[in-house]
């Protein structure tokens, strides 16, 4: 699995710790190993740009998902991916000084949020979505439990 991660957001994040819940997230998803994922950290006005451009919304959001390739969820042993070739999943896009605001109101740190944020953009990637109360559900359940799965690997 390859993740590539930049902080451009000006703000200091442990980007291991991003890369380590992103990894996780994919593997307990059954995602192909041979995935290529993408985490970009940007400051408020950028994510601002990309909110309006993509999304049609005003400010900044916490995070936005761009998914690449539908080929990279691994269905099991009957199917690989065409060729041989590493699939491109999408990029994660997190606003550290968003999840900091975030984080303070939900009484977390921000690294927990940036957390969250990087397994709810992973989940975006594979198809999850939240727009229904039924699919918010499904991926709030999901998003939580990978999330106390990684967390329990980092206590041991």
């Amino acid at each position: 699995m390859s993740i590539e991660i930049a902080n451009e957001s000006g703000v200091e994040v442990d980007t291991d710790a991003v890369l380590a819940v992103a990894r996780h997230a994919l593997d307990e998803m059954g995602v192909n190993p041979l995935a290529e994922l993408s985490v970009l950290l940007v400051d408020i006005d950028y994510m601002s740009e990309l909110n309006h451009r993509w999304m049609g919304g005003d400010g900044p959001t916490d995070v936005l998902a761009f998914p690449m390739d539908e080929g990279s969820v691994d269905h099991g042993p009957g199917e690989s991916p065409a060729g041989g070739e590493p699939a491109l999943l999408g990029d994660i896009v997190l606003c550290p000084e968003v999840a900091a605001k975030q984080a303070a109101t939900a009484g977390h740190s921000t690294a927990d949020e940036l957390h969250l944020l990087t397994v709810h953009g992973v989940l975006h990637l594979l198809g999850y979505d939240h727009a229904e109360p039924e699919e918010e559900r499904e991926m709030f359940a999901l998003q939580a439990r990978l999330l106390a799965s990684w967390r329990s690997t980092r206590t041991r």
